[in-house]
């Protein structure tokens, strides 16, 4: 049984398959979901070249899963301002933000269960009730407030005002400055 420090080995072949070393079997993107979902660690390796390929292979088991469903997790805007990050200055922010705003709407949804156990106890309403779509909602009012914040931080002028409006020089001051410059050249040549 093939593990790397705790976590599963699944290498990936060049036909596409997917060979799970800790069962010793063969496993598809459906059965890696489940894998993530029921919280096994594991990684992704090219069974040639040994790289790390976890990220591109969860990313194909999330496009799957969108396209598969009918409710989709990533609404069409939230798409377009990921895409519109790559390559932007914060490319860099972005990942680490996602990931603590993921692990704090985890932490409230498990929080959020409890409260609602303590209060309905092991009743067949308990255990069908969705969590409102208010508490949903305010959580993520509340990431994208501290997104917007954070962004602040590190792109703390780009909300800064227009610089102001310089004024005209009038032709009384060139006239005043051109003769200053003659000064200055005239005082240049006496010392030469």
């Amino acid at each position: 049984m093939a593990k790397n420090d705790g976590q599963i080995v699944i290498k990936k072949y060049a036909n596409r398959r997917l060979y799970n070393t800790g069962t010793s079997t063969y496993v598809t993107l459906d059965d890696l979901a489940v894998m993530v979902k029921k919280g096994e660690d594991f990684t992704v390796q090219d069974a040639k070249s040994g790289d790390d390929i976890t990220h591109s292979v969860l990313t194909q088991i999330i496009f799957e899963q969108e396209s598969k469903t009918g409710n989709t997790l990533l609404p069409i805007s939230f798409l377009r301002q990921l895409i519109s990050y790559y390559g932007d200055q914060m490319q860099m922010v972005v990942p680490s933000y996602l990931e603590h705003s993921m692990q704090a709407f985890t932490e409230q949804q498990s929080q959020m269960r409890e409260q609602i156990n303590k209060a309905l106890g092991d009743t067949p309403l308990a255990k069908n009730l969705q969590v409102p779509m208010a508490l949903i909602e305010e959580t993520t009012r509340r990431n994208t407030e501290l997104f917007q914040q954070a962004m602040k931080m590190f792109a703390p002028f780009a909300n800064a005002a227009p610089p102001k409006e310089t004024r005209k020089a009038e032709p009384k001051d060139l006239d005043e400055l051109k003769e200053q410059l003659r000064a200055l050249q005239t005082k240049l040549d006496n010392l030469s």
